[in-house]
């Protein structure tokens, strides 16, 4: 009995491990898919924004208004919508399973909209997913900070 015991108390621990494991390496991931996808929207760089976005991207403004990946990548790219600076802060990144992670942050920014400057404060909800071995952008949600 001491045996059975003891191989199911090394068998938890090697799933909880495991899962651990697996958290931490997603939310590891999207952290990094989270800086490449700041940088890319600084730049306007379309190749990566393309490749960091799903083909089925939503991305809803504070406004209300709804992108698709097609209006967010041109917009971003041909400066209609121009970030000159991004600071995100007070990131919570929660791995859903080992496809789906969130990230919430606070993004702070100076923009230069169609040569307007301006500055931007708004809660972020992003959502990653797994596809084909690649962290994806299914979701943004943007709230404006109250």
């Amino acid at each position: 009995m001491k045996k059975v015991m003891r191989f199911l108390a090394v068998c938890v621990a090697i799933v909880f491990s495991t899962t651990a494991f697996a958290q931490s390496t997603a939310q590891k991931e999207v952290e990094e898919k989270v800086q490449q996808l700041t940088k890319a929207m600084i730049d306007g760089d379309s190749a990566t924004l393309d490749k960091l976005a799903s083909n089925n991207l939503i991305y809803r403004h504070s406004s209300g208004h709804i992108d698709t990946k097609k209006d967010f990548v041109h917009k971003l790219a041909s400066g209609e919508s121009d970030f000159v600076t991004i600071d995100l802060t007070d990131p919570t990144i929660s791995v859903i399973n080992k496809n789906v992670v969130v990230v919430w942050h606070t993004l702070s920014a100076k923009t230069n909209d169609g040569g307007k400057p301006g500055e931007v404060n708004l809660y972020i909800m992003l959502v990653w997913e797994k596809q084909r071995g690649q962290w994806k952008l299914v979701a943004r949600q943007a709230a404006k900070k109250l």
